[in-house]
Formats: C-alpha cells, sequence, structure tokens
C-alpha cells in the first residue's frame, strides 16, 4: 500500500555528522537515543545514508514497498554482492512473494512442531552434553551451545548433507560480515567469495538430488518450487547467514538478560507460561537484526521528514524497538510488560520468515532445557564477554557458569 504523503507539511531531515561507528559497533544505543532526540528520520554523512530511528518511521517502511524498496541499489546493495545474487529478502512483490511461497509452507508453526520439533529437541540434548562436558569453569555459551544448536537445527532444516556445524557457523559469518559491510573491507569480500564457493560446491550435488528426491527441507522446497537455480542458490545462502546467526544470539542474550535481572528470572523459572514473552521481550530489547537497507522510489515525507527519491535509508529497527514514543521505560528489560507489537522480525511484506521456528527452537525447546538442566546458570563474572556490532548484533563470546550437580 502506497500513502502519497508529498503535499503534506514537511521538514529536511537533521543531519547527524557526529555519528562514530566505531562507537556504535561496541555499543549503539546512545547512539539510536541521540538520533531519535533529532527526529524520526536522520541524515548520516559518515554511513551516507538516511536512518529511520522512530517505530512509527520503520513502520511506515515497511507497510509501503511500493515507495521504500527492498530492490537496493548502489552501496546499500550489499546483501546481493555478498552471496552473488539478489536473494527473495531485497525482492518486491511479486517476485518476492513468488520465491517466499515455496518455503512458506516448511515453516508454518504446525510443521514445524511435526518435523522439526523433534529434531530441535535431540540438537539441544547434544549441544547441552558438550557443554557441561566444558563445565562452569570454561564453557561458553556462544561457541559450545548457541552456535553449535542453530547450526545443527539450520543443517536438518535446509537438508545440507554433508555440511558440518563448523561449515555453516564458518558460512554464516562471512555473509553476514559482508551484509554489514559498509567501509567496503576487501578481506570481508574475500571472506564471502570463499563461502559463495564452498556452498555452490555443495549445491552442486544437492540440486539434482533434490529434484530426483524431493523431501520435506527448505532446499528441496526451493529446488521444487519452480524458481531460477540462481534464485535458488541465493535464498539457501541467506537462509545460512539469518538462520543461524540470530537464533545463535537470541539463545545468549536471553541468557545475559535474565543474568541481569535475577528478580525477573526467578519470577520466569516459578512460571514456564512466561517463556513466550520472556522471548519478545528480549528481542526488542536486543535485536540481534539492528538494521537493514530500503532505497526510495520516489520523493516523500516519511514522519514528517522530505526524503529525495533514490534516497538509501537503514530502517534502524534496533532503536526503533527502544522508542519511548511507544513502550515505556523502553531501555529496561520487564517481563511484565505490556504486549505490544516490536519490529524485531521485521513487518509486513518482509517479515522474517523462520520468525516461528526461532520462537519454538528457543523459546520452547532451548531456553527451558537451559535453565531445567544448569542450576544456578549465570553469566561469568570472572572471564570477558564480548559484544559486536549495530547493523546486526550479538554476543560473541559469553562466558557462563553454573552450580556443580
Amino acid at each position: 500500500m502506497s500513502v502519497d504523503q508529498t503535499s503534506m507539511p514537511a521538514r529536511p531531515a537533521a543531519t547527524a555528522d557526529w555519528v562514530d561507528v566505531a562507537a556504535m559497533l561496541r555499543d549503539p544505543y546512545d547512539t539510536y537515543r541521540r538520533l531519535r532526540e533529532l527526529g524520526p528520520v536522520v541524515w548520516v554523512p559518515a554511513l551516507n545514508r538516511y536512518l529511520a530511528v522512530s517505530f512509527a518511521a520503520c513502520s511506515a517502511i515497511e507497510a509501503d514497498q511500493e515507495t521504500f524498496s527492498a530492490s537496493v541499489r548502489g552501496s546499500s546493495a550489499l546483501m546481493a554482492r555478498a552471496l552473488g545474487a539478489q536473494p527473495m529478502l531485497r525482492k518486491d512483490d511479486p517476485e518476492h512473494a513468488s520465491e517466499r511461497t515455496a518455503v512458506n509452507s516448511c515453516l508454518r508453526p504446525r510443521s514445524i512442531k511435526t518435523n522439526w520439533l523433534p529434531l530441535f529437541e535431540r540438537n539441544a540434548e547434544t549441544c547441552l552434553a558438550g557443554l557441561v562436558e566444558r563445565g562452569p569453569d570454561d564453557a561458553d555459551l556462544n561457541r559450545d551451545f548457541a552456535a553449535p544448536f542453530a547450526a545443527r537445527n539450520l543443517i536438518d532444516m535446509l537438508g545440507l548433507r554433508g555440511a558440518s556445524p563448523a561449515d555453516l557457523t564458518r558460512w554464516s559469518h562471512a555473509f553476514i560480515a559482508g551484509f554489514a559491510n559498509l567501509n567496503d573491507d576487501p578481506e570481508l569480500w574475500a571472506r564471502c567469495a570463499a563461502a559463495r564457493s564452498e556452498v555452490d560446491v555443495l549445491l552442486d550435488e544437492l540440486i539434482p538430488h533434490y529434484r530426483r528426491t524431493p523431501d520435506g527441507s527448505m532446499t528441496s522446497a526451493l529446488v521444487n518450487g519452480d524458481q531460477p537455480e540462481e534464485s535458488v542458490r541465493a535464498n539457501v545462502k541467506l537462509t545460512i547467514s539469518g538462520g543461524l546467526n540470530e537464533p545463535q544470539h537470541m539463545v545468549t542474550n536471553l541468557v545475559w538478560a535474565l543474568s541481569r535481572h535475577q528478580r525477573q528470572r526467578d519470577h520466569l523459572l516459578a512460571n514456564p507460561s512466561l517463556w513466550s514473552a520472556t522471548f519478545d521481550e528480549a528481542v526488542r530489547w536486543l535485536s540481534p537484526i539492528g538494521m537493514y537497507p530500503r532505497q526510495t522510489t520516489r520523493e516523500v515525507v516519511l514522519d514528517g521528514v522530505r526524503l529525495p527519491a533514490g534516497a538509501e535509508v537503514g530502517v534502524v529497527v534496533g532503536a526503533a524497538n527502544r522508542d519511548p514514543a511507544v513502550f515505556d521505560r523502553a531501555d529496561e528489560f520487564d517481563l511484565s510488560r505490556p504486549k505490544k507489537p516490536h519490529l524485531g522480525f521485521g513487518a509486513g511484506t518482509h517479515l522474517c520468515a523462520g520468525h516461528w521456528a526461532a520462537r519454538i527452537s528457543i523459546g520452547e525447546v532451548a531456553g527451558p532445557l537451559l535453565y531445567r538442566r544448569l542450576r544456578g546458570l549465570g553469566t561469568d563474572p570472572r572471564r570477558t564477554e564480548q559484544w559486536q556490532g549495530w547493523v546486526f548484533r550479538g554476543l560473541t563470546t559469553l562466558p557462563v557458569t553454573w552450580l556443580p550437580a
């Protein structure tokens, strides 16, 4: 749906020439607060783009794909460059809808619970055993549980026979680094090229296999979905990136948040029905996807700010999810918060296709299992944790400990 606002009263975007990208990589939330104080949409010279930072502006963008196109060009086309072709996430309807339809049936809640829930539970037990083997003095939740758990789930869901969790982790990290390569680092592009080559070698075998013998996997659905092979390859690589990165970070985000809010953690453990709300609050508060790009197809007024045609716009959902105009005490983690929609999975046409898989695998399987089996689980203050990123943000290192059995 497109709304013509060009005749409405409007002001030019404020300029934020003070933005320090290195500081945002360490922790973007102070920058987000200052940007929201300047306006709903701000021009950031250091990034050569506008940033939409209010909940209203980000929501309006998602509601109008005719004006705010996902088929970005220029410096915003990082995803297509990283993957070697344009995936469905960087296409508008009807092309986007055509490609997404191929996998929708695999990702509905009933299908996930029937086909994938037993695998999620098996993978969680396998990875928990690895975490426990490390012991409460050496365990790293990201390295020893979250990353391998997300990778094993993705191998099963995509049907990537022959790939290992280490392969999936390496490929995903390379693609995600490319998506966020705003500084055009040649080393990151080289990593993307190597990952693309390895995935393509695997797909050279799997594409003809799934044409001959279809099954319930996502790769099989894409192969048999009447799509060009280039699109199949791009969308498998897209799923490898987001399908590992965001679930991995959600596991560590949950434990990190609950470790810093022990009364809320204890209330949750006494009331397991709160796991769904806990998952959503963690996604809102610590959005693993911080920003994604759009490009204007015409001059437009967005939440009172006039933008030119062809403008590159970053949809900063990490800032929108802490907008005090929408969320009371927005910077606080609060499991008793009244339920409101957030933008952690996007919205509208491009709502994350895997959001139900994430909710079930983490909110119903991984989170409850960790706290049920590891008494006193929490972050380990004796060792150093590490956060990274703002386009995609998460804990790369999270030492954890627990009480002996």
